[in-house]
């Protein structure tokens, strides 16, 4: 008996692996990054939110950078410029009561996604919130929440729209956001992008913008699917995620509402979901751009489910069609195929812990931060497991898929 027990070769085990192999792009040694965007050259981009980290948050005098360009294998520096990461007197605004976030319109606050549109030209989406010292998270003021482009040309701002506190509240958490520079789609020509608001705290919604006429509108908003899903608990190596939303303040389940966004290859519908849900969904982008009387009933009316894809935060498109998610609680991206309505496993590695964003580059590789947030302070037991060095990983993406060009 012994003996057959000793004959462990026989016991089928996980291997951990699966699909293409993940190769290691880039080493974070100082600020905690979400964001990841690629241009057609082979420059990289990431963003470091102190609306998630207040390590990240500039106090006026800690040098803090909130956009930053990726050099070499482990340096980064503040893009598109030091003084613009730098707003006088910090993120935070404490002359009001309670801390706001600061107004500036010309500096950044709190950025949280950097995307690259068809142009090669980089959208910075700013929140305006940050964190305190001790974990609050401050509204935004007007002037702080906007999306800010950068030519690469030159290194410099060419535009900077600012979000009215109709459309991002002081309490929205502006996430992740794609670009659809088609001319027929507007009539302004120019072109539209698509925001998340994954607020913990507000109402989450897409928020649409013109890049014609700056003008921006919300849809979706507070509708169940862009919503965090009551009682939703995700495990990610072992561990289950409860959420501290603050100082103070009871734990939880995750609040997490839309998070990832792509559109698909043809620009006809927006892939969204929440952190803390497990399931795809999609609305055809011409109900979003809709503003009639009826558009809002519409756009709710035309979401469709497209079942699990496992817990995700960042998406990402290419021209195979395929929507890509990140799937944590496999240590996976898996890969949602239109054609069939199917979800597969499409790379999966022991090394992957929390895929935040994804990038497609136009070498044919996938790039996505692998960055550990399921560690950070915001999560039970409310400290700091993390482990430096976060990073950056690439894969080559199937079947020859590149980067899709929509305009």
């Amino acid at each position: 008996m012994l003996t057959a027990l000793s004959r462990t070769q026989d016991i089928i085990e996980d291997s951990g692996v699966a699909g293409p192999p993940i190769e290691l792009v880039h080493l974070y040694y100082d600020e905690w990054p979400t964001g990841i965007t690629v241009s057609r050259d082979g420059r990289q981009f990431s963003n470091y939110p102190p609306g998630l980290d207040a390590n990240n948050t500039n106090n006026g005098s800690n040098g803090r950078y909130t956009v930053a360009e990726l050099v070499g294998n482990d340096t980064e520096k503040p893009y598109p410029s030091a003084e613009i990461n730098n707003p006088p007197g910090g993120a935070i605004n404490y002359s009001t009561y309670p801390a706001t976030g600061a107004n500036y319109q010309n500096y950044l606050i709190g950025v949280q996604s950097v995307v690259l549109d068809t142009l090669d030209r980089l959208w910075i989406l700013d929140t305006g919130r940050a964190l305190t010292q001790d974990g609050t998270l401050v509204p935004a003021s007007y002037g702080g929440p906007k999306l800010v482009g950068v030519s690469l040309s030159n290194n410099s701002v060419f535009e900077t729209i600012i979000f009215p506190p109709t459309v991002a509240y002081a309490d929205s958490y502006l996430n992740d956001v794609r670009f659809d520079l088609r001319p027929e789609i507007t009539e302004s020509g120019k072109g539209v992008a698509y925001i998340t608001d994954s607020s913990s705290e507000g109402r989450n919604g897409i928020i649409i913008v013109d890049l014609g006429t700056g003008e921006s509108w919300r849809h979706l908003n507070a509708a169940s699917e862009v919503r965090w899903e009551r009682g939703f608990v995700a495990y990610v190596w072992g561990q289950a995620l409860y959420q501290l939303p603050g100082p103070d303040q009871p734990l939880t389940t995750l609040l997490f509402g839309s998070d990832g966004i792509a559109l698909s290859a043809d620009g006809q519908d927006l892939y969204f979901g929440a952190v803390a849900s497990r399931y795809l969904y999609s609305v055809p982008t011409a109900r979003l751009r809709d503003r009639s009387p009826t558009s809002e009933l519409q756009a709710q009316t035309e979401i469709r489910n497209h079942n699990q894809k496992g817990v995700s935060d960042g998406f990402e498109t290419d021209t195979n069609g395929y929507i890509y998610v990140g799937n944590m609680e496999q240590g996976a991206i898996s890969i949602y195929n239109p054609g069939n309505a199917s979800t597969t496993i499409f790379v999966r590695d022991p090394r992957i812990n929390w895929v935040d964003t994804m990038s497609v580059g136009s070498d044919g590789y996938l790039y996505f931060t692998n960055n550990q947030l399921y560690l950070g302070k915001a999560l039970f037991p409310g400290t700091d497991r993390r482990k430096r060095p976060f990073s950056l990983w690439r894969v080559r993406l199937p079947e020859n898929g590149t980067r899709v060009g929509l305009q």
